[in-house]
């Protein structure tokens, strides 16, 4: 990496001489146009995507920063990542690096590079554990991309949930284990995609990677088209070649990893069981001498599949699949029958459900062999973290659901955050060189957070309460519910509350100003993606599969239905539960950032367009 001259620009945004939007872009400009896509603000890394591979890693630049002050060499994630590991090492301090930016803006890439560069500069004297650990650090990325990622119209790679690695580290400085936490995997994903967008990864790369006896054992065809899941993106596949190396990379991955054949297996027999359960259709047929209509499946050959893949009795998948058991009253059980639309309705939560305890049972897997094993503090010393956060940017589609409202008030909590991260260590540096400290104004976004997240009134919780009333309840009441709440809010709106804005529609859409933008939600299925709700036949029939591995996925499914439960948290509840925990712990360690921008919207290389940029740089000045 060359060292920098004049011509590339100034490395560091502080170092300009007028702090104005024009000269902040003429700088990123130039920069981006000699391939300096690093730049500081402060200690703040910006990073563009250039959207091609540039000669910027590996072990040689590993060196140049090993050890390194950060403003010794020119801007680099590497330098942010030595920065943390430093100061980690040297203070004993827990740190953590939080990369956010927009959908395609390169955060998923930088996390990667973050991590190559912790596991080349731990470990010199070669222990076996580290190695291990290492391995697994490097390799789950590839594994949780093939089941977490897909390809939207951003982001050929877009991570469909959020990610929180913890790296352990001993009082050496060597990694000795890690943990993963995922938030909100975007699970609707499975069911349909917009247009020009792709299901999750593992779907193609089981149907082009599979050898052909294994995919006949899965009764599949290679052609995505065939599947009412796959479908949707069949046409956007990248080259057959393409899938299928990648389909290679993640099941090398998984056996460095530690997963064993046989749980390798029973991961493609899911997969398998989902594309399967999508294309199972529902016909009602008419009964002699009965008015009641009696359902079918149009494809019995389906169900056969679907049970031979779950290994699950073929007339227990059926009734789940037809009907539903109800207690009544003491332990008197009743088989209720299914419509065909409860019965679409039902087939769909349960493929939605079946992935999601896929992928979390992937990720508990890894962790499983990544936990840190027998560590006695006062044997073996103080453990030390490093956080890396990758978390889904803010974002605004031509529809946005419950999904995006999700999203975008995570993008709120971190925003906020860094606001008054970055503050504090501004003032702190003030006082210790005995500045005379001027408040400065910013955008407190707190009261858009409260608009979500406050109790008995934020979003949430009238959706919570939508969810929990008696009757039937409507996406559409939700709304007029909200309207009624927040109608004086100045960061909320609805076509209701602003009847000549034909930019929303009545009784389905709803506005928040959040600090990024503007975005508008459609309220049409936000009650059932919050109640997020399965019948407990399907939770049973998995529990009691004799697959081990489908089986350990359920530990739910043992429950008697007789038995009365509290009702579970819904979606919304628990996501803010998991978001309000993830600052805690964010804000208990020493913070580094890194801003990632996306240059324009066509994932063009050497391309960046001003406007679309300064609309994402601008909160940060």
């Amino acid at each position: 990496m060359d060292e920098e001259g004049p011509e590339c620009g100034k490395p560091d945004f502080v170092l300009l001489d007028q702090v104005t939007m024009e000269d902040f872009m003429e700088n990123l400009k130039l920069r981006f146009e000699k391939g300096r896509i690093y730049t500081y603000i402060g200690e703040v890394l910006v990073s563009v995507n250039p959207y091609q591979e540039l000669p910027l890693y590996g072990p040689e630049a590993i060196a140049k920063y090993q050890g390194r002050e950060l403003y010794e060499r020119p801007p680099h994630l590497y330098a942010v990542a030595n920065a943390a590991y430093r100061a980690m090492k040297r203070r004993s301090r827990d740190t953590c690096i939080v990369i956010s930016g927009e959908s395609g803006a390169g955060k998923t890439e930088a996390s990667k590079h973050i991590m190559q560069y912790i596991a080349a500069v731990t470990n010199p004297s070669q222990r076996a554990e580290v190695d291990r650990v290492k391995d697994v650090l490097l390799k789950s990325t590839c594994v949780l991309e093939a089941f977490g990622n897909a390809r939207t119209n951003r982001n050929h790679n877009s991570s469909r949930f959020g990610k929180y690695m913890d790296i352990n580290f001993d009082f050496k400085g060597d990694p000795i284990g890690g943990h993963i936490h995922s938030y909100l995997l975007e699970k609707s994903r499975v069911l349909k995609q917009h247009v020009g967008e792709r299901n999750f990864h593992a779907f193609y790369q089981v149907l082009r990677g599979c050898e052909d006896t294994e995919l006949r054992n899965l009764h599949l065809q290679r052609n995505p088209a065939v599947y009412n899941f796959t479908r949707q993106g069949a046409g956007l596949n990248a080259l057959e070649s393409d899938e299928r190396s990648h389909y290679l990379a993640v099941m090398e991955a998984m056996r460095v990893i530690g997963f064993s054949a046989e749980e390798v297996r029973s991961v493609h027999r899911i997969l398998a069981a989902v594309l399967h359960l999508g294309n199972i259709e529902f016909v009602e047929t008419e009964e002699a001498g009965l008015e009641q209509g009696h359902l079918e499946v149009a494809e019995e050959q389906l169900v056969d599949h679907v049970a031979e893949l779950t290994a699950t009795p073929r007339e227990l998948v059926l009734r789940c699949l037809l009907s539903r058991t109800v207690a009544s009253g003491g332990r008197d059980l009743i088989e209720k029958g299914h419509t065909a639309a409860e019965a679409s309705y039902a087939r769909d939560a349960c493929a939605k459900a079946v992935y999601q305890r896929l992928f979390e049972w992937v990720v508990s897997r890894i962790n499983s062999v990544m936990e840190t094993r027998d560590r006695d503090p006062r044997r073996d010393g103080k453990d030390t973290v490093i956080g890396v956060l990758d978390i889904y940017g803010f974002e605004v589609f031509p529809v946005n659901s419950f999904e995006q409202l999700c999203i975008n008030y995570c993008n709120e909590k971190l925003q906020q955050l860094f606001i008054q991260l970055i503050l504090k260590q501004e003032q702190e540096e003030y006082q210790r060189e005995g500045i005379t400290w001027q408040t400065v104004d910013y955008f407190n976004n707190a009261t858009i957070v409260e608009l979500v997240e406050r109790p008995h009134r934020g979003v949430l919780a009238v959706l919570d309460e939508a969810c929990s009333a008696a009757g039937t309840i409507t996406d559409r009441i939700f709304l007029q519910s909200l309207d009624t709440h927040h109608r004086h809010h100045p960061h909320y709106t609805s076509r209701q509350l602003c009847p000549t804005d034909k930019t929303m529609e009545f009784g389905r859409d709803f506005r928040i100003k959040h600090y990024a933008g503007d975005v508008t939600y459609s309220v049409e299925g936000f009650i059932d993606k919050n109640r997020d709700h399965l019948f407990q036949d399907f939770k049973r029939l998995m529990y009691n599969s004799s697959d081990p591995t489908l089986r350990a996925m359920w530990p739910d499914g043992q429950q008697d239905i007789t038995e009365v439960t509290k009702r579970p948290l819904t979606a919304g509840t628990l996501f803010k539960n998991s978001m309000v925990a993830l600052v805690e712990n964010l804000a208990s360690k020493e913070p580094f950032y890194v801003r990632c921008i996306k240059p324009n919207e066509d994932k063009v290389a050497s391309r960046l367009d001003e406007d679309h940029c300064r609309h994402q740089v601008q909160d940060d000045l």
